[in-house]
């Protein structure tokens, strides 16, 4: 694959750093007050509003509700690449103890029903800022660049749906189709430091679902019942063989068994138990081993305890790997070691959390770009690993996690406008005959 000429750094704009600092209270009030109002995976209704309407005043062409509650800000400058810039939009069911002063309260109904704490656990509140930030910078340097700008704000990350959700509500048809795909994350890694991988950088995920079927009766009787309970048991301790003894040692995968719900009393046998299983891999190959060996082991334990009926499965909240082109990875990191040093700019090895990311440019046929931005507090970082105890550093999920917001705001933004111009033609080709 070869690419036309883009932007070098020498290109980049005089003013960028003067306009950008002009910008950060605006955009670290933005992140505070999103962080204060997270909101749940398709209920990011405040948010997408917030979204939309400051992007409008830049001269985008906004659209909302695409798959959902997605926004879709589009800056045509004439003629040149289409370069797409993802955010996500979405916060989690977690309680929020980081003692902040803008920490989340807010409590909202999920999708079962329950009410349940809301926080901005991952950072995709700092993605918003970025994204929107780097946005006012490329639409006020418009006159150092050609081409066409797509920024996506995608609604339900955290359900790996969101990214095709949009795709199916016609994204690449309503909208121009990219060249290249970019995007970044925050991480526990220290604020500043920009991380990449080249190929696969995130598992795959898939979620299987799980009714088990017994015959339920009393516990002191077990001969007049099945027990769905000593079956899930069975079951969870033959997946656990999977990943040892069906998938070769040089690839890379991970099963998880996080939910086991059955019974209401200790001495009744219940009828029926569910499980919840979570599998991360790397390769559709070994995707498709292992979702085949937990079909054969969930109707296999399920015969041989006798069940009146076989297994339920639903396969759900399935994402592919993260993959980074190598070449158009080569070319964005330049852009992103000149912009912030080679000493900021690190190999991060492949991890086994999941990303929906990876849909767009799988359904686009562009290649993708994704890297990890450092978002802890660099002598907290230092401390932390001196001392040997990483476990210290609050982690994505964790309801202690909160990005510093400097410098990693300002590192998000510069990290997406450097990327952005990677691509972007610089208007003096632009005008060339």
């Amino acid at each position: 694959m070869t690419f036309a000429s883009a932007h070098s750094t020498t290109d980049l704009p005089d003013s960028l750093g003067d306009r950008l600092a002009g910008l950060q209270h605006r955009l670290a009030d933005l992140y505070r007050d999103l962080h204060e109002h997270p909101e749940l995976s398709l209920q990011e209704h405040r948010t997408a509003r917030q979204v939309a309407e400051f992007l409008r005043p830049l001269g985008f062409e906004v659209t909302e509700n695409v798959g959902g509650t997605g926004v879709v800000g589009l800056l045509r400058n004439g003629d040149g690449p289409v370069v797409m810039v993802r955010s996500d939009l979405d916060a989690l069911p977690v309680r929020e103890d980081t003692g902040l002063t803008y920490a989340s309260t807010v409590r909202a109904t999920g999708a079962d029903g329950q009410e349940v704490p809301v926080m901005h656990a991952c950072g995709h509140d700092m993605h918003i800022a970025c994204l929107l930030g780097a946005a006012t910078l490329l639409a006020e340097s418009a006159g150092t660049w050609a081409g066409t700008l797509l920024a996506v704000f995608q609604p339900a990350e955290e359900l790996a749906r969101g990214a095709q959700d949009m795709v199916d509500d016609g994204l690449f048809e309503r909208f121009p189709v990219p060249d290249v795909v970019l995007g970044q994350h925050v991480a526990p890694l220290p604020a500043g430091t920009i991380a990449y991988g080249s190929g696969p950088i995130m598992a795959a995920t898939d979620t299987a679902n799980v009714v088990l079927h017994g015959r339920g009766g009393h516990g002191s009787r077990p001969e007049s019942a099945i027990d769905p309970v000593l079956m899930a048991a069975h079951v969870i301790t033959r997946l656990q063989g999977i990943i040892p003894r069906e998938i070769a040692a040089s690839e890379a995968a991970v099963l998880t068994v996080g939910r086991l719900q059955a019974g209401t009393k200790d001495n009744i046998i219940p009828d029926r138990a569910e499980l919840g299983i979570n599998v991360r891999s790397y390769t559709e190959q070994t995707r498709s081993l292992i979702r085949s060996a937990i079909e054969r082991v969930l109707h296999a334990e399920a015969e041989a305890s006798a069940a009146p009926e076989p297994p339920e499965i639903e396969w759900s909240s399935a994402a592919p790997p993260t993959v980074n082109d190598p070449e158009a990875t080569a070319r964005t990191v330049t852009a992103l070691t000149a912009q912030f040093g080679s000493h900021n700019v690190v190999v991060q090895p492949p991890v086994t959390a999941s990303e929906d990311v990876g849909v767009f440019g799988r359904e686009c046929g562009a290649p993708t770009v994704f890297w990890f931005l450092g978002g802890l507090d660099p002598d907290e970082f230092t401390a932390a690993m001196t001392q040997g105890r990483p476990e210290l550093l609050p982690t994505n999920h964790s309801p202690y996690f909160a990005p510093v917001i400097e410098p990693t705001l300002t590192t998000g933004v510069q990290a997406l406008v450097a990327a952005a111009f990677a691509w972007l033609t610089p208007q003096n080709q632009a005008a060339r005959p």
